[in-house]
């Protein structure tokens, strides 16, 4: 599906910025006169462009904010920070020293801190005890009665920030009872841009210290916590929950069991050999060949180089090779929902390669195009999404008479 561009990457990234909207994320309109501007696979002028949409957002809301309009301005902060993510997001070159890049998710990250502020519901900021650190969080609660109630623990993706939980299942569950805890975990936001945190393959590590801080918190019922992980998060969760069997239920959106098969299928054989024998001084000049004429690949491997610490394109492919579910997959014992997405232009195929690994409870669901689900984490789809998530978690997790 096309939305608007013909470049795949830019198609994509703007259906993600537009689908927000569901829950505040975007205003239809904001978006079109946005993308009008930028032409087709010009990075430059997406960062400009989507900057000058955020920040003129950003001034509505504080300016409503003075007034006291309360509503107002947590609409367009909301907005915002969503639009402030959405400008960075091509900024690769150099993103931990890039003063732009590092001002435009630092403005992301404060526009949403101050729109939180505002919600009608309680919500904290939190800092998660990991290792010799902390990770940064925020725990949404349905209300301030203090009951426990059902908690999703939330695990975003290869390029998602902690703020993103909001548009993806945060406001979504509140309507519907649900806590949720979100937080950056390393190679995620601003783990990775305030912190230097580099992704690891074994999550367990990251979400046992998320389930421990959980369980110190009166408001989350201990005996019903869903993991839920998005994107790079549907293996990041998976393999967490092989070792982490404190979890009620799991949701993969998608499921993802081989990352680094997901990222070389693509590539010519003599490639892949090349990258994987060691031999860069072959297989980098190709690789920048590709980059050239390629804005999703460009993207992805400068994206990975960074989140992974990685000393190279190839160096950072390499490192995915332990991202895999082989082994561990049947270990995974609480109920799993798999999402998989018809067209899924970047994990074809792999939720089924879950679904087939796993021996505990295991519901397979896929969204097709026909339903305008059928992209990436079913994005422009994201009520459809919403809706099959918590349907299946309503029916695993409320105990049964």
């Amino acid at each position: 599906m096309r939305f608007l561009y013909e470049d795949e990457s830019f198609s994509f990234e703007a259906l993600r910025a537009a689908g927000f909207a569901n829950d505040g994320g975007a205003d239809l309109g904001e978006v079109l006169t946005t993308l009008r501007a930028i032409p087709e696979g010009d990075e430059d002028a997406w960062l400009r462009q989507w900057r000058r949409t955020a920040q003129r957002v950003h001034a509505i809301g504080t300016d409503a904010l003075t007034a006291g309009h309360r509503v107002s301005a947590r609409e367009a902060l909301l907005r915002a920070s969503n639009y402030y993510r959405t400008a960075e997001f091509y900024r690769r070159d150099d993103p931990a020293d890039d003063p732009e890049a590092k001002a435009l998710s630092a403005a992301s990250r404060e526009t949403f801190a101050t729109a939180a502020g505002l919600l009608d519901t309680p919500v904290e900021a939190v800092r998660i005890p990991y290792q010799d650190t902390t990770l940064p969080g925020y725990l949404f609660l349905v209300d301030d009665s203090g009951l426990p109630r059902p908690t999703l623990v939330f695990t975003s993706g290869f390029d998602s920030t902690l703020e993103e939980a909001w548009f993806v299942v945060g406001a979504a569950a509140l309507r519907r009872g649900y806590n949720v805890l979100a937080y950056d975990g390393p190679g995620q936001g601003a783990a990775l841009r305030e912190q230097g945190l580099f992704f690891r393959p074994d999550w367990e590590a990251v979400v046992t210290p998320v389930v421990d801080y959980a369980l110190t918190r009166p408001e989350i019922d201990p005996d019903r916590i869903a993991l839920v992980g998005y994107s790079l998060g549907g293996y990041l969760t998976a393999r967490a929950a092989a070792h982490e069997h404190r979890l009620a239920a799991l949701v993969l959106d998608d499921g993802l069991y081989d990352y680094h098969d997901a990222h070389t299928r693509m590539m010519p054989p003599f490639l892949r050999e090349w990258i994987e024998a060691g031999r860069d001084d072959l297989a980098e000049p190709v690789l920048a060949l590709l980059m050239q004429v390629s804005t999703q690949l460009r993207w992805a491997l400068r994206n990975g180089v960074w989140a992974f610490g990685a000393a190279s394109a190839s160096d950072y492919i390499r490192r995915t090779v332990d991202y895999t579910l082989e082994g561990v997959a049947g270990l995974i014992e609480c109920p799993t929902l798999i999402l998989d997405a018809e067209d899924d232009q970047f994990f074809h195929g792999q939720p089924q390669l879950v679904e087939a690994a796993l021996t505990c409870p295991r519901t397979l669901v896929t969204l097709p195009e026909a339903e305008g689900a059928g992209e990436h984490c079913h994005m422009g789809a994201m009520a459809r999404f919403q809706q099959v998530a918590f349907d299946w978690l309503d029916d695993t997790l409320t105990p049964k008479a």
